[in-house]
């Protein structure tokens, strides 16, 4: 099964910034408009998002999402480990009993290039920002919203 927990919250995390940025209020219901998904989904994806001071709600008739921090100080790995949590990439098959050469040793063989490849992963999260992705997505000069297609600010 998919899990778009992360591109979800990445998406989110950007909708934000870019709202801060351009001085509008962001809600979870124009969240849950703009990418198209459940608002249960997004209010549930805004529970660990908050508790990792990535993003701040403020409830009631005038509230709001904002960042928690500076968008030059969020990176893609913050918002990884905040959603996913522990959740590795991939899952070794549980360990059985070694009857041969390759069932002795192919769960640790296994394990230990997972290891490296969610380290390289993590590593790579880490050197982008929110602030980079903002910067990129203005970059490319126009964006589209709804159907129709804007000039970035």
């Amino acid at each position: 099964m998919l899990d778009f927990r992360f591109p979800t919250a990445m998406q989110m995390v950007f909708s934000v910034a870019l709202a801060e940025k351009s001085g509008q209020r962001c809600t979870s219901a124009t969240l849950a408009a703009s990418l198209e998904a459940n608002p249960s989904f997004i209010r549930k994806l805004m529970v660990p998002l908050t508790h990792q001071g990535i993003i701040v709600s403020t409830l009631g008739r005038t509230g709001s999402i904002r960042l928690g921090r500076v968008a030059e100080s969020i990176t893609l790995r913050d918002i990884y480990t905040s959603v996913i949590e522990d959740k590795r990439l991939w899952a070794a098959r549980p360990e059985g009993s070694a009857k041969c050469l390759v069932s002795a040793n192919a769960c640790g063989y296994f394990k230990s290039v997972v290891y490296e490849a969610e380290e390289a992963s993590m590593a790579v999260l880490a050197k982008y920002t929110v602030a980079d992705a903002l910067n990129e997505f203005e970059r490319n000069g126009s964006y589209s919203c709804g159907g129709e297609e804007l000039a970035a600010k």
